[in-house]
């Protein structure tokens, strides 16, 4: 068991124990969601990794609360968001529509897989940089648990429209090869870590929190294929914009 810095072994009781344990069950829940998705059943891995999702956005903020984050835990999250975010979602995808395709399928999920991967570097060399600036309103690039969702989003429209005709897996190969380049590349993409909600507005972002948590549970994927096409379309938009700049520099 990894020590943390200034404390003894009897100093890490359960709930110090928690964050790690949290992310711990983020890798389950991708593990499981690849087995789901090896037996057909496409729902529940989607599902699986919405789970992956909500544990890694809690476990550094519970690690914060009770005062354990540690370099042990900052690897262990990094090594779950590429399981979870980079190949489940590759796997998941795969199984999904492309495995009909032959090589250029499976090369397709690798493409997206290894984008993931080296994102997720990128992102901790930068983090790791003591001359970095603290939280900022944007990502360099579509983030890892981001991109898991956008890569997932031709699911969401097959799940919500049961009765339209499958989308072609040469188009959804494609789809992903370029939300695989979004990960990796220098676009600027909305980050929620240096958003401050003013006093007077806190109600309403919590009531519109709830609204969007009721819609979830009610309409599910119909919810989950709107935020990602509204999140698409933010990041289009970033990245139009910064193709405008660097022509008008040159």
């Amino acid at each position: 068991m990894t020590q943390l810095p200034g404390k003894s072994i009897t100093d890490l009781t359960l709930v110090r124990l928690l964050p790690n344990m949290m992310t711990l069950g983020a890798i389950c829940a991708g593990m499981t969601a690849i087995r789901f998705a090896m037996l057909d059943n496409y729902t529940t891995a989607v599902s699986l990794i919405l789970l992956a999702a909500i544990l890694d956005g809690l476990d550094g903020r519970v690690a914060r609360m009770v005062g354990c984050d540690s370099q042990f835990g900052l690897e262990l999250d990094s090594l779950g968001d590429f399981l979870n975010f980079g190949v489940a979602p590759a796997v998941i995808v795969y199984f999904w529509s492309l495995q009909d395709m032959g090589a250029f399928g499976w090369s397709t999920a690798l493409a997206f897989a290894i984008c993931c991967v080296l994102r997720l570097a990128r992102f901790n060399v930068m983090a790791r940089n003591p001359d970095a600036p603290g939280p900022c309103t944007h990502f360099t690039g579509v983030p890892a648990p981001a991109g898991a969702f956008l890569a997932m989003a031709p699911m969401f429209l097959a799940f919500a429209f049961v009765d339209r005709p499958a989308l072609p897996p040469l188009l959804v190969c494609f789809y992903l090869l370029g939300v695989g380049l979004l990960m990796v590349s220098r676009v600027p993409t909305p980050s929620l870590k240096g958003l401050r909600i003013p006093q007077e507005s806190r109600l309403a972002v919590a009531f519109g929190g709830l609204l969007l948590l009721l819609a979830l549970i009610a309409f599910e994927w119909v919810t989950l294929l709107a935020m990602s096409t509204v999140y698409l379309m933010m990041v289009l938009r970033s990245f139009l914009t910064e193709w405008r700049k660097s022509s008008e520099l040159e």
